[in-house]
């Protein structure tokens, strides 16, 4: 691995972009990071292996602006991008962007503005936009001094992205992006918000997580969707209530279905007439105490078979 660097003084935000096969879109992405209002950063691109022009494009990129600099690895995949561009970082903070994803201009002024005093700040994001399904998540303004009120209260695991949080970088010691896993932003958020001490969250800011039909959410196999069930309920070891046990069991049914293996989710009792559930949950949570997990799958599996 060869890599070409700058000489950084302390920064206060380390921005790892990890690059492959985003030539149509790595210029609006990298344009839209070097034209924030905010400017006290550093771009780290992690070209991992890209066999088109887009470590061509990187260094071009590195000698336009001393803000950026480059590594180039042989393919490891996203986790292991990421994770090399966390051992190179050395702002007080960090974040993330992927190289087909761009930001609103005042983002980061914004989401830096608030996030003297806490470990892990979240911002909007606009995810899958340009899509069908394109949906604006406005976390709201909220200060979190326990992990499980964020993660409970506020939802944080519907929300799992790695790309809309800024994080202090001192939480990543000992954490790392699992390598040759998918769904790797759900398996290691839940490590990083373990150990914050505080996590705010704001309506300043935007980043905008681009409809892509080639990318993992739109394509998952059974088996790449028990890597994201296993992460869940790696989680709920930690924080669960009824609403998050509601939210795995959708995944779970959907792996049972397309795997035919046996659920792993384990049995829980929901209180389906609980103020927290909406009309589809409490119904499904009613079939659930009624019929048992098993038998719950079963039955979704033969009613999705029939459309």
């Amino acid at each position: 691995m060869c890599s070409t660097f700058c000489n950084f003084v302390a920064v206060k935000l380390s921005i790892v972009i990890p690059v492959y096969r985003a030539e149509a879109t790595l210029e609006r992405c990298l344009g839209s990071v070097i034209g924030q209002t905010f400017s006290d950063f550093e771009v780290i691109l992690v070209d991992d292996g890209s066999p088109d022009g887009c470590p061509e494009m990187c260094d071009e990129w590195a000698g336009r602006d001393s803000r950026i600099s480059v590594i180039h690895k042989q393919n490891g995949g996203l986790s292991d991008a990421r994770n090399v561009g966390i051992e190179r970082a050395t702002g007080e903070y960090i974040t993330f962007v992927d190289s087909d994803d761009y930001l609103d201009a005042e983002t980061y002024e914004r989401v830096m503005a608030v996030a003297e005093g806490c470990d892990m700040v979240e911002y909007p994001i606009f995810c899958h936009y340009g899509g069908r399904h394109q949906q604006l998540l406005k976390p709201g303004e909220h200060d979190y001094e326990r992990a499980e009120d964020y993660w409970l209260e506020g939802h944080a695991y519907e929300h799992s992205y790695a790309c809309n949080k800024v994080y202090r970088r001192e939480l990543f010691t000992g954490v790392s992006y699992p390598v040759g896993r998918v769904f790797e932003d759900m398996a290691t958020l839940p490590q990083l918000v373990a150990k914050a001490r505080c996590i705010r969250t704001t309506d300043g800011g935007c980043y905008y997580y681009v409809e892509n039909d080639e990318g993992i959410t739109a394509t998952a196999t059974g088996s790449q969707l028990e890597m994201l069930l296993e992460a869940h309920i790696e989680a709920m070891r930690q924080w669960t209530d009824d609403r998050y046990y509601m939210h795995v069991l959708n995944i779970q049914l959907d792996v049972a279905r397309l795997t035919r293996k046996a659920p792993i989710l384990p049995q829980r009792h929901i209180a389906w007439t609980g103020s927290g559930l909406d009309f589809r949950m409490r119904m499904k949570a009613w079939a659930l105490n009624i019929f048992g997990i098993k038998r719950l799958c079963k039955i979704h599996q033969v009613i999705r078979q029939r459309r």
